[in-house]
């Protein structure tokens, strides 16, 4: 985590960015540090399509020797208005203190504009980097299947060669961790707005042809609208952002359900949906830094219930069991106890 250097917007750069975020006047916003707080440096108006005019308003807006965030707003548009893309300038000349001071300011910025409308964030030391073909270059890197680790790569051909052997009675079976199937680019970029809290739906399929792990739907999903979203002959993943109170706090807590709908899938499917869980919830969890509440697994969507769904994420602590009660002795005063003997002999009785 970055650490926070206490510079805040200005009133100029507050009142900008409630303006673009409202309209789409504005194609490019630069944004320097000045006296300890944010201040802009220019904005550029739009004229054509933003990929029409990306060098010739964001090239000129940038110094030799001096770091800078630009905003450069998109055409494409997600639930909350435009998409921007978030561009930190720090050129290799500048001085260290500027860049260091850059790189903590950084997500102050970020919150101050709104994450929810940034699509990309490209950090850059050349010119190049920020250029048109530079950004391109971004977005293809960032489509490309995670690279897979040697003992992961070892570890999915060994369990290729499993699935694509004929099952019968006698076949054994050998326990493995799972097949680590890279995610697509897409699906890396939904689960990162994901994260963000952008959007709060997201189902992944397995492509067992391509071995990869594809995105399948980011629709914006309702509680009411979640059963609908597990289909009934084929299996997924799912991520949904569970909105709810519990103890009269309000919660956002991430639920990861792999659904399959039992034997109306074959074989090679449940199996490769099976051993393809875990390394996926592991990358998530770990590489995504997402925290998963609650992972549960499904045959059909009717089991999503509000009722369900909230005892799965609270589920209700079991009471100790009662001590056994002994029963009372009958009604009346009864005097002390006593041991009797009876009387020895030559003894008289009291």
């Amino acid at each position: 985590m970055s650490h926070q250097t206490g510079i805040q917007a200005g009133n100029d750069v507050k009142e900008i960015f409630a303006s673009a975020k409202t309209g789409d006047q504005y194609r490019a916003i630069k944004i320097v540090i000045e006296d300890e707080q944010l201040t802009l440096g220019g904005t550029r108006k739009a004229s054509k399509k933003w990929d029409q005019e990306y060098d010739s308003q964001v090239l000129p807006l940038l110094d030799d020797d001096l770091p800078c965030y630009i905003l450069y707003r998109l055409d494409s548009a997600n639930n909350q208005g435009y998409e921007w893309i978030f561009l930190v300038w720090s050129p290799d000349h500048s001085i260290v203190r500027y860049k260091m001071l850059y790189a903590a300011t950084r997500a102050t910025l970020k919150k101050e504009f709104g994450g929810g409308h940034i699509k990309d964030e490209l950090f850059a030391n050349t010119k190049d980097e920020l250029s048109l073909s530079g950004y391109r270059k971004y977005l293809t890197s960032q489509a490309a299947p995670l690279p897979l680790t040697a003992a992961e790569e070892e570890l999915r051909q060994i369990k290729l060669n499993e699935v694509q052997t004929d099952i019968s009675v006698d076949t054994k079976q050998q326990t493995l961790a799972g097949v680590a199937f890279p995610l697509h680019g897409e699906a890396v970029a939904a689960l990162e707005r994901f994260r963000d809290k952008r959007i709060n739906y997201v189902q992944l399929e397995v492509d067992a042809q391509q071995e990869i792990i594809r995105l399948c739907n980011t629709e914006p999903t309702d509680l009411k609208d979640l059963p609908s979203r597990i289909p009934k002959d084929s299996a997924r993943y799912h991520f949904f952002l569970y909105k709810h109170s519990h103890e009269g706090d309000y919660l956002e807590s991430t639920v990861f359900i792999y659904s399959m709908p039992g034997y109306k899938c074959s074989i090679r499917e449940r199996m490769l949906y099976s051993s393809c869980k875990n390394p996926l919830v592991d990358m998530v969890e770990n590489k995504l830094q997402i925290e998963i509440e609650k992972k549960l697994e499904i045959d059909n969507g009717d089991e999503l219930t509000g009722d369900y769904l909230y005892d799965e994420v609270h589920p209700k602590q079991h009471a100790h069991k009662q001590a056994f009660a002994k029963p009372k002795g009958p009604a009346g005063k009864r005097g002390g106890r006593r041991i009797t003997r009876p009387p020895a002999e030559g003894e008289e009785e009291d």
